[in-house]
Parts: structure tokens; C-alpha cells; sequence
């Protein structure tokens, strides 16, 4: 009892110390780091959101493009970044197509998803399904007919391997049963850019992407794959209004290594919680037509599981590019 009473002091002054250090962070400035370029959805998503994000935090937010091999190269940075809260990742659904494309090419996982937390999930867009306008598809139905009738024969467009309009495209086709042959490029631009010319005659791409070009009649707006309908295209029903179990997004969400302690994650996450609030955000946002669709950690990290399972299991389900 004596050496108990003796080293309570000395206890109860380093819980104080604990908690004064818990309650200190941060104390410096916070990398955010977008694997991809200037330009795309999570850049374009963090660029508003790291002033807001400032304001809350009370130190500067920089946003950080580590760009390479479709967005492996930010994200093993990430993984491999000190675990103290000062690092931190906003990025697409990459974090979980990357390692399942490893896994099936044979190759090392350069990271895993289970290295990451999620903090919050701040918008996620779903694709609308696109034809060019010079061919007679007025629903996905008569594509599909189509399709099934000339196996390979029609032609899709993707921003590149992987990418949320080649996984919308692999996915419809699973889920339709028809067979078309790919096009990859090298971005969103250069996808869409196909279409209105009349190199490819399918793709599924973004809302923002795809809303100025069907305003200008370049393409012809057949399905979405969201829960629901988009608001800009209300007329385009939903792959599962039509009869197929398929959802996919372009969605951007924040997230840190696992390790980095509690206090700090819960500092970041009430932030984040209050950012996406933030008027000038908002505007942002929907200017983009990008709309906040935030989900907090515990909501985000069940749909992220239920996202990364639905995408690592159609990606297992590609064909080698010679079975096709």
C-alpha cells in the first residue's frame, strides 16, 4: 500500500501529461495527400474542402498530389507515412481495386486496405451509362439485346485499367451477360472525348462529366448506377430499377493509417464532420456537381467493406484481355 500511495502522484501527473498531449493536436500543419492529379474527384474534392478543414483545426491543411501508377503510388506513401495523424489520405475507390488487381496479375500488393482507417466518406457520385447518340440505343435493354447478339463486337470506353468507368463497364457486362470489347485511355477527358467522336459507343462516366456533353446532345443518356436516380438525368432510371443487383460509384473519401492514435482520429473526424458543412464547401461542391454525401467513420467503414468485397469480387471476374 505504501508503494501504491507513494507513486500516485507520479501517476496522476503523467495521466495529466497524457491527456494535455492528447489535447494539443494538432500542433502543426496537416499533409493531405491526393494520389492523384490536379483535376480529378479527389483533388477537385480536396482543394475546397482543406480551408474549410483549417478553419476547424486551427492549422494550415496542405493538399499534396503524389500521383504515379494510377494512384499506388500516393497510397503506398501513405501507408508507409508516420503513423501520428499529420498524414493523411483522400482518395477514390483505388484504395481497394489496387490490391485485388495485384493479387489477380500475380504481383505484390503494394498496399493493403486494411492498413487504413476511414474517417468519413465526403461525396460519392454515381456513373450514368452513356452511348453516342448516333446509334439506336434509346434504353440499356436494346444495347443489351444488341450486345447479345454480336458478342465483342461493340466497343466501350474507359479512362484506364481500373478506373471507375472500366469497373461501371465490367460490372454491367457481368451483370447483363453480354460481352464488349475495351478501350482504355488515360483519363475521364480522354474517354469522354472518344465518345463525342465516335471512337467508342459506350462508357459509364460522372454526373459532372457527362452533364455538359448530354446538355449539347454529344451523348445519350441511357441508365445511372446509383441506389437512386440522379437528379440532373431523372428521366434515366437506375441499373437496379431495371432489374440488375449493380451499384457503382466515383466516390472520394479521408482516410489515415491504421496506427495513428485514438485521440488524434477523433480530432480529425469531428473536424471532417464539421468541414463538409461548411458553406463555401457546399458551393463548391455542387458547383462541381459533386454534392456532399457524407457518412461519418462507423457508416463509411460498413459501406466501404460492403464497396471494396463488391469490386474485388468483379474484378476476380475479368477475363484475361486474350479470353475476350
Amino acid at each position: 500500500m505504501l508503494c501504491i500511495r507513494s507513486a500516485g502522484p507520479w501517476a496522476l501527473l503523467f495521466l495529466a501529461a497524457n491527456v494535455s498531449a492528447q489535447e494539443a493536436f494538432p500542433t502543426r500543419a496537416v499533409n493531405l495527400v491526393s494520389p492523384y492529379p490536379p483535376g480529378g474527384a479527389a483533388d477537385l474534392t480536396a482543394r475546397p474542402l482543406a480551408p474549410a478543414l483549417e478553419k476547424v483545426l486551427k492549422q494550415p491543411v496542405i493538399v499534396v498530389n503524389r500521383t504515379g501508377a494510377g494512384g499506388a503510388v500516393g497510397t503506398q506513401f501513405v501507408s508507409q507515412a508516420p503513423a501520428d495523424g499529420y498524414t493523411l489520405m483522400i482518395t477514390v475507390f483505388s484504395v481497394c481495386t489496387i490490391p485485388e488487381a495485384d493479387r489477380v496479375a500475380g504481383r505484390k500488393t503494394r498496399f493493403t486496405a486494411d492498413q487504413f482507417v476511414p474517417i468519413g466518406r465526403i461525396n460519392a457520385d454515381p456513373t450514368i451509362v452513356i452511348v453516342h447518340p448516333s446509334t439506336p440505343w434509346k434504353t440499356v435493354k436494346q444495347l443489351v439485346a444488341d450486345a447479345k447478339k454480336r458478342p465483342n463486337e461493340i466497343l466501350y470506353v474507359s479512362a484506364g485499367p481500373y478506373s471507375v468507368s472500366h469497373m461501371s463497364m465490367e460490372i454491367f457486362q457481368q451483370m447483363t451477360g453480354v460481352q464488349m470489347r475495351h478501350l482504355p485511355t488515360t483519363g475521364g477527358g480522354p474517354a469522354m472525348t472518344a465518345i463525342v467522336g465516335g471512337h467508342a459507343f459506350v462508357t459509364a462516366l460522372s454526373t459532372g462529366a457527362v452533364t455538359p456533353q448530354a446538355k449539347a446532345g454529344k451523348v445519350r443518356v441511357i441508365a445511372s448506377t446509383g441506389a437512386s436516380r440522379v437528379a440532373a438525368f431523372p428521366d434515366a432510371p437506375t441499373m437496379k430499377e431495371l432489374g440488375y443487383d449493380m451499384e457503382v460509384y466515383l466516390w472520394v473519401g479521408m482516410f489515415a493509417r491504421k496506427e495513428v492514435p485514438a485521440h488524434a482520429l477523433d480530432v480529425i473526424r469531428k473536424a471532417v464532420k464539421q468541414a463538409v458543412t461548411d458553406p463555401q464547401f457546399s458551393e463548391a461542391s455542387m458547383k462541381m456537381q459533386m454534392p456532399p454525401a457524407y457518412q461519418d467513420a462507423p457508416e463509411f467503414k460498413k459501406w466501404w467493406d460492403n464497396d471494396c468485397a463488391r469490386l474485388a469480387s468483379a474484378i476476380r471476374r475479368i477475363p484475361p484481355p486474350d479470353a475476350k
